[in-house]
């Protein structure tokens, strides 16, 4: 008997957004229905973005840079992926690192509806020094 799960569609779009996200190219809008919401909070704020190229717009600002996950947790929901991750690249020469949940929902054709995600910030190399000794 074979025990072996065949990814959803939905799964392998996610797998997308991870990869797309390391890349640093953004995440292109083919990933998201047409109709697709994005409802983020970040520092001291909260803003939603409606649309697949709005939306890939947005997150072409955020996933600027290549960049590799430090941690990352994936756990299946029925319609989509709860996502957590601490991410670090390079900008401009200076390390950074951000933390991000996000909880993505998906169609049956494997597309992103809706992406609500909290963000901790942009964390420069002297924000992680300060951070490290905090935590000594």
């Amino acid at each position: 008997m074979d025990t072996t799960t065949t990814p959803t569609a939905g799964t392998r779009t996610i797998d997308r957004f991870l990869a797309a996200i390391a890349a640093g190219r953004g995440i292109p809008a083919d990933m998201y229905a047409a109709d697709a919401t994005l409802d983020a909070t970040v520092p001291n704020w909260r803003f939603p973005v409606r649309g697949a190229d709005a939306i890939a717009a947005e997150y072409g600002r955020w996933f600027a840079d290549p960049a590799e996950f430090d941690e990352l947790s994936r756990i299946a929901l029925p319609d989509g992926e709860a996502i957590t991750y601490l991410l670090t690249w390079t900008e401009s020469g200076v390390p950074h690192a951000g933390h991000h949940c996000h909880m993505l929902t998906t169609d049956g054709d494997g597309r992103i509806t809706a992406d609500v995600v909290f963000c901790g910030g942009r964390w420069p190399a002297s924000l992680l020094a300060d951070m490290a000794a905090a935590s000594s």
